[in-house]
């Protein structure tokens, strides 16, 4: 395994692979190795690229490597009364930037604070040839054209190995409150989709198959405000991290775990299996042993689509098939990023 230390070393590990050919396997902590196909290749590991390059609480920016430890970062933030946007699932101790950035799961703060890709501003990172490329910057308005340093959330690590990240972040909240009520799954919908529509401090909600849960973030005042209309009993706030984590009994068996995304208005789908609904009702993670094509097409069929989250047949295609004018796309920039197709090939799609 390769365990690089500076960008120096990292270049020259990639330059040599490429010369010859030699896949990459690119990975950080591998706290997500489940997630995606699986790639044969050269292991190389960022953890050793760790550390806070820069860091300015008044700005609400701040600039890390890419093998940094998400909790490390997160405690770092804490201590100024501030946190990352997206709430990012750590799903293992020692998960880093690198990873959340390449994989852009983001947690049940979603919805209402922007994902990974939101709190992007800019990134480095080296490219097959072995050139280290910068894109974005550390400031909110700093892109004109496309944005590559988005373009890089959620490609596993299949167009350049990220090598730093300049992130926003926002102040935490003044006050929390987590409320919840035994409903039924079509009743959890509609008041989910009714709290979307008000003007409530909502910073999630979910239903777990017996009750709907809403936690409501802000200033004391709206938060009180909030209680009085939504209704239900307090629940433990450490729920959420619960869920972000995975830490649930829901998700504590071997079948296998679907991401389901819809519209947070569609009804539930006759999909065999246990459903447990995140995001207002957008994310539905559903537990099941249903064919995969049957929840794929059942998923198109409400506006939405399926991804293959954790267990069943990762070597198949987890992640959507695109149209074919959409993969040639995909192609494309798989040719221009990686032309020999060395990094963390076929982690998405067999093709790329």
């Amino acid at each position: 395994m390769l365990a690089p230390e500076t960008l120096e070393e990292i270049t020259a590990a990639v330059k040599a692979a490429n010369r010859y050919g030699e896949p990459l396997r690119i990975f950080g902590s591998d706290s997500k190795a489940f997630y995606g196909r699986g790639v044969v290749g050269t292991p190389l590991s960022l953890r050793n690229l760790s550390g806070v390059i820069a860091y300015e609480p008044t700005e609400l920016v701040v600039t890390v490597r890419a093998g940094t430890r998400i909790g490390d970062l997160e405690a770092l933030l804490a201590s100024k009364s501030q946190m990352l946007a997206c709430e990012p699932p750590h799903l293992g101790n020692d998960a880093t930037i690198g990873g959340m950035i390449g994989t852009g799961l983001a947690g049940p703060r979603r919805p209402y604070a922007g994902g990974v890709r939101d709190s992007v501003l800019g990134i480095r990172c080296i490219v097959a040839a072995g050139s280290l490329l910068r894109f974005g910057g550390q400031v909110m308005k700093n892109v004109a054209g496309f944005d590559i340093s988005r373009l890089m959330v959620g490609t596993l690590g299949t167009l350049g190995i990220i090598v730093e990240a300049s992130l926003k972040v926002l102040p935490r909240p003044r006050a929390e409150i987590t409320l919840c009520q035994e409903v039924q799954a079509a009743r959890a919908i509609e008041l989910m989709n009714a709290w979307a529509r008000k003007p409530l401090p909502l910073s999630a909600a979910a239903y777990d198959g017996v009750a709907v849960y809403a936690r409501l973030t802000g200033s004391a005042a709206s938060v009180a405000s909030a209680c009085a209309e939504i209704g239900g009993h307090e629940a433990d706030s450490r729920f959420w991290e619960d869920l972000r984590e995975q830490r649930l009994s829901y998700f504590l068996d071997g079948r296998p775990v679907w991401r389901v995304s819809a519209p947070p208005a569609a009804a539930p789908l006759a999909l065999a299996g246990e459903w447990f609904f995140d995001w207002g009702g957008a994310h539905r993670w559903l537990k099941s042993e249903a064919d995969p094509e049957d929840i794929k097409h059942a998923a198109v069929g409400c506006g939405g689509h399926a991804v293959l989250f954790r267990g069943g047949d990762q070597e198949g295609e987890p992640f959507p098939r695109p149209p074919p004018a959409l993969l040639s796309v995909y192609q494309r920039i798989k040719k221009a990023f990686d032309p020999n197709g060395i990094l963390n090939p076929g982690r998405l799609l067999p093709e790329l």
